[in-house]
């Protein structure tokens, strides 16, 4: 097989910019698309609507490949499908045109007069499809260690079909080097439970036959990335899954040898004479044996005695490992004992601090601590009261009429009305400003407003700043 030599073909190494990447997202979207207009039609509500697409595509497929008669129109296909499927309910007429249709307008079909062609995207597009459906059914297929080999190895065949050929793809020694990690981790968790099965030899030969297969691929894959200018970044990729499936063969072959072990010694005829030179090596060994050793450890020992070969061997219970603490000599009693009835508390005296306290004393008028105060329960209230609009008009006019300062800071609503006539109050409770009647009676200012004083003249009364006493008429707060 020829090495590869040259960069992969990738999508992630193209410009954004070129004309065959701009193509190719085109024709993902046309996939796209397909998906979305047939989803508005209920195609692909239920697994068996599902099904029956796939089976218009697989017959569209067979006749573009000159495996079937050429298809006319959509009715044709429709007779096509109820000949070739026993399908109890199969798609309508419409339904069927309804599918075409959407395949014409994304430009997988053309309609010609004397027949339904399918162009080169539609045949590539269907392929994808199709092959995604077949792998899918073969992967339900296996149990769970044999859906993560699976897995590996159909990773290790998309990287022969791609890889060597010059075309990405998509970092498949990684992905079947994590999936024989995955099968490992799940293979150990499911470790005593196949032991205890007494049908499980044939699954752990499977195991152990994928298990070498891909090794073997793997090493394939090795030899053909040593030219690839990225051969030194796959490094340390290749050595963790050489090192993955080294423990996966060996964690197989040492389950097989284990099971083997476990049958064969129930054929042994049993001696009289007992050595225990033998027997406790074998203890010794069963603590951390290696994983292609075919001595168990005590946990798969009492699993595979669940198979219930003998009679009463499956035992109702539950195995839980135990640790027992190794025996306390007499010695070491003894000074317990006595640290116990002769223990004094060591005790450091109680040292008191000289430093002597200084206190500071700070004096302040009657005024000040007013406006201390004053200032203090001034944040307060603008902490719960807004009253900024206010003071800001009332900054620029320096005094104006109840009803101008409620209406112009804020608007013409009652609700705003409101909040404005809380805000002035809490102004002129912390003195920020000062109210007193009119003095000219008869200049009165009109504004538009959806709503109304209960007595007018509470409007004309004359807001000013507290500072100066500007407008005050009677020259006093």
């Amino acid at each position: 097989m020829e090495k590869v030599d040259k960069q992969l073909i990738s999508i992630f190494k193209e410009k954004d910019d070129s004309p065959a990447l701009l193509q190719t997202m085109r024709d993902i979207s046309t996939l796209a698309s397909v998906l979305r207009e047939l989803g508005s039609q209920a195609v692909f509500d239920s697994p068996v609507e599902i099904l029956r697409f796939l089976r218009i595509l697989q017959l569209l497929n067979e006749e573009a490949l000159g495996l079937d008669d050429r298809i006319e129109n959509a009715e044709q296909l429709y007779y096509r499908y109820q000949n070739r499927y026993k399908d109890p309910d199969p798609p309508s007429k419409k339904k069927v045109a309804q599918i075409v249709n959407v395949l014409v307008n994304n430009n997988w079909l053309s309609k010609q007069q004397t027949q339904i062609k399918m162009r080169d995207l539609g045949k590539r597009m269907m392929d994808v499809l199709l092959r995604l459906a077949n792998d899918s059914l073969a992967y339900h297929f296996e149990d769970d260690i044999g859906r993560s080999l699976f897995q590996a190895r159909r990773d290790a065949e998309l990287s022969e079909a791609y890889d060597d050929h010059g075309i990405s793809g998509g970092n498949k020694i990684a992905s079947l080097i994590r999936n024989v990690e995955n099968a490992i981790a799940i293979l150990k968790e499911r470790e005593l439970e196949m032991l205890a099965d007494r049908n499980a030899l044939p699954q752990l030969q499977k195991i152990h036959y994928l298990m070498e297969e891909l090794q073997e691929k793997l090493e394939e894959r090795i030899q053909m990335f040593k030219t690839i200018d990225e051969s030194l970044i796959l490094t340390n990729l290749m050595q963790r899954g050489t090192a993955t499936l080294s423990e996966g063969t060996n964690l197989s072959l040492g389950m097989i040898n284990k099971y083997m072990k476990f049958t064969n010694m129930q054929t042994t005829p049993i001696s009289t004479t007992i050595k225990p030179e033998l027997i406790r090596r074998f203890i010794l060994s069963m603590f951390d044996p290696p994983l292609d050793s075919d001595i168990p450890n005590v946990h798969q020992m009492f699993s595979f005695m669940e198979q219930n070969q003998y009679e009463d061997e499956a035992l109702d219970g539950l195995w839980i490992p135990i640790k027992f603490a190794s025996p306390i000599p007499g010695e070491a009693i003894d000074e317990a004992i006595d640290y116990l009835e002769n223990y004094e508390p060591i005790v450091d005296p109680i040292v008191d601090d000289d430093d002597e306290i200084e206190y500071v004393t700070e004096e302040a008028t009657r005024d000040e601590m007013e406006e201390l105060f004053g200032d203090t329960n001034w944040l307060l209230t603008k902490s719960l009261i807004q009253t900024e609009e206010i003071e800001e008009y009332i900054e620029q006019v320096q005094q104006a009429s109840m009803e101008e300062v409620v209406i112009e800071a804020t608007s013409d609503k009652w609700a705003d009305a409101v909040n404005a006539l809380t805000a002035v109050a809490a102004l002129v409770g912390n003195k920020k400003i000062h109210i007193h009647p009119p003095e000219y009676t008869d200049i009165k200012q009109k504004f538009n407003k959806n709503w109304d004083w209960m007595d007018p003249k509470d409007g004309e009364h004359i807001i000013s700043k507290q500072k100066g006493k500007q407008g005050d008429p009677h020259g006093k707060e």
